[in-house]
C-alpha cells in the first residue's frame, strides 16, 4: 500500500483545527514515525513497536475527515503509550489500553475540539472504547457527516430490502432481514449467505 511521510507542519492539514499542536507534542516526545496511506478498507490506522532498528510507527488513512483522523491517531497513540508503560506483558485491546485510550480521548474533549454530535458518541464510548477506532456504529453514523463529499458509498442499514449492492471486491449481494445486529444478505453468484454490519459501506445497485 503506497505511503508517504508527512512532515509534521503539514499535519495541521490532517486535524481538526486547534489539535495539532498536543498531537505535535506526542510525536516528537515518543520519535514517532508517521505515515499517511491511500484508503484502506480493512483498517484505519495501524501502529508497529519500537524496536533496535526502527522508531514507533504509526500509519493513518489520508482520506479520513479530520475528526476521524484524530480519533484514529489518537487510538494509536494509545497502543504506543501502552507499550511503553507495559510492553507486550498485556493484551493489545485489553483493559490498559481501554484506560490510556480513554485518557487521550478525555485530553481532547476537555478542549471542546469536537462537534455537538460527535463528542455524544465519544462520552458514551469512554467507559468501555472499541478495538477499533471509529467503531461504535453510532460515532461512524456521525462522523460520515463530515466528510468532505458526499460518497458514492452507502451503509447496508440505508438500502431497501432486497437492493442489490457491490462490495470492494467487486461480490454482489442482495440485501435481506435483520437478525439481531446484523443483515442477512445474499451472494448473487454463489447462493452463500453473509451477515453484514448496518454500517458497513457498500456501492448500491439500485437505479
Amino acid at each position: 500500500m503506497p505511503k508517504k511521510e508527512v512532515p509534521i507542519d503539514h499535519l495541521q492539514h490532517y486535524l481538526p483545527e486547534g489539535t495539532s499542536v498536543p498531537v505535535t507534542h506526542y510525536l516528537h516526545q515518543y520519535k514517532v514515525h508517521l505515515t499517511i496511506t491511500r484508503q484502506r478498507k480493512s483498517i484505519l490506522g495501524d501502529y508497529r513497536h519500537r524496536t533496535h532498528d526502527y522508531n514507533h510507527r504509526i500509519s493513518v488513512n489520508g482520506n479520513l475527515n479530520p475528526f476521524a483522523f484524530l480519533i484514529t491517531l489518537l487510538h494509536e497513540l494509545a497502543h504506543l503509550l501502552t507499550f511503553e508503560q507495559y510492553g507486550n506483558k498485556v493484551a493489545a485491546h485489553g483493559r490498559e489500553w481501554k484506560m490510556i485510550y480513554s485518557q487521550l480521548l478525555k485530553q481532547f474533549l476537555e478542549h471542546k475540539v469536537f462537534p455537538p454530535d460527535i463528542e455524544i458518541e465519544i462520552m458514551a464510548s469512554l467507559k468501555n472504547p472499541a478495538a477499533s477506532s471509529c467503531a461504535e456504529d453510532d460515532l461512524l453514523r456521525v462522523l460520515r457527516k463530515y466528510d468532505a463529499k458526499q460518497s458514492q458509498h452507502k451503509l447496508v442499514e440505508e438500502l431497501h430490502f432486497n437492493t442489490l449492492f457491490r462490495t470492494s471486491d467487486g461480490r454482489i449481494f442482495q440485501k435481506g432481514e435483520k437478525l439481531r445486529k446484523r443483515f442477512k444478505c445474499i451472494e448473487v453468484k454463489t447462493g452463500k449467505i453473509y451477515l453484514f454490519s448496518p454500517v458497513y459501506e457498500v456501492i448500491s445497485l439500485e437505479s
